[in-house]
């Protein structure tokens, strides 16, 4: 850039902080804040998963099996609740661009080998994938705390990432507790909401939940569900 270039950017710089400056001054910036979101979209939020391992799931050469597993006392009440979520989660990964092995395959595996595996990296290295994303699901429930009448779900566990590399050696290189409610404002009257309709709905936000660790989300998202 030349002095003279130089100059005129400068002086350009200048002009815009001075048309700009009333504005702010009479409170007028937040329509232009406004306009900058309508043309160029809302400020995306980057996955955790990615600020923490400097990995992306959505890397071509990634391949990801889904895993999850619930303790007796949550599959008393909920006796699919590990395989659904799997399945939910492994959908919106797809969404998303990430290659995903078909959910069916994993329960298929995990069936069959029920009393001979000890770390999610063996489900792994079975299965020929790159990363094996492991939900440790501590706690799940649709109803409102002491109440049979409200609905709102709620969970808590653990998500884990294991990289597997071409020896079939797994690492653990990634874990995130969640914390889950839905709705998050307030719950719903049992009366609105047939329950397997509530079920499907907290599945889905859930799924989404644990699913933005791994792909980017925008702020606002989470206005639809807060009711």
């Amino acid at each position: 850039m030349t002095k003279s270039e130089a100059h005129t950017s400068v002086r350009l710089r200048v002009y815009a902080t001075l048309l700009l400056l009333p504005l702010a001054l009479t409170g007028c910036l937040k329509p232009l804040i406004f306009w900058g979101y309508l043309l160029g979209g809302p400020p995306s939020i980057e996955p955790d998963f990615d600020l923490m391992t400097k990995k992306s799931m959505t890397d071509k050469e990634a391949t990801v099996a889904v895993v999850c597993y619930a303790p007796l006392d949550v599959k008393y009440d909920f006796s699919t609740v590990d395989h659904d979520l799997a399945k939910f989660l492994t959908y919106r990964l797809v969404q998303h661009k990430v290659k995903v092995t078909n959910p069916d395959q994993v329960r298929a595996w995990l069936d069959e080998n029920s009393e001979n595996w000890d770390e999610p990296s063996e489900i792994g290295k079975a299965l020929g994938v790159k990363y094996v994303i492991y939900i440790d699901l501590e706690s799940f429930n649709l109803w409102e705390e002491h109440s049979h009448d409200l609905l709102r779900g709620h969970a808590e566990g653990v998500v884990s990432v294991f990289e597997i590399d071409e020896d079939g050696e797994g690492e653990k290189i990634y874990t995130k507790e969640i914390t889950s409610l839905f709705p998050t404002v307030a719950p719903r009257a049992a009366t609105e909401v047939p329950f397997a309709t509530f079920k499907q709905q907290y599945l889905a936000r859930l799924s989404e939940e644990i699913g933005r660790l791994f792909y980017e989300h925008y702020n606002g998202d989470d206005i639809p569900d807060a009711t």
